[in-house]
């Protein structure tokens, strides 16, 4: 608990108070246009409150995973230098959802019979140009 109460956290708080407040009071005075017969407000007056419960809902979700995350997984600024010593003293694991990426070899594709395409190879001229010449419209293209 006591990492929900660091500065960052203390930010979040005060700005998910200040933010479903404010949305529900928008929501409140929607509700009281769209009863003097605003009816577009009736939409409003429903749209606030979803704004509201997507802050608590983003808030809440943050608010968990800080509190499921290891407590030695972010250092604090009063010692860094201790969590590079811990950091060092642990071994670096890989969880076991992550694995390292497949290395592929890219080798360039051979036709089935042997035979260049004409086609394919005037158009590779044609992209080899325009590479070349950056400043050149499709249209000026010689070839």
């Amino acid at each position: 608990m006591k990492r929900l109460w660091t500065p960052a956290w203390i930010a979040r708080h005060v700005a998910m108070v200040v933010l479903v407040v404010g949305f529900l009071g928008l929501g409140w005075w929607q509700i009281t246009r769209a009863a003097g017969g605003n009816a577009l407000s009736w939409g409003y007056a429903v749209e606030w409150p979803v704004f509201a419960a997507f802050v608590l809902f983003v808030w809440w979700r943050e608010l968990r995973h800080a509190l499921r995350s290891a407590p030695g997984d972010e250092p604090t600024r009063e010692e860094p230098a201790q969590a590079d010593r811990v950091a060092a003293a642990t071994p670096s694991a890989i969880p076991a959802g992550v694995r390292r990426p497949v290395r592929v070899s890219r080798a360039p594709a051979t036709p089935v019979d042997g035979a260049d395409d004409a086609d394919l190879a005037a158009y590779n001229r044609y992209l080899a140009w325009l590479n070349a010449n950056p400043g050149a419209r499709p249209g000026d293209y010689p070839g």
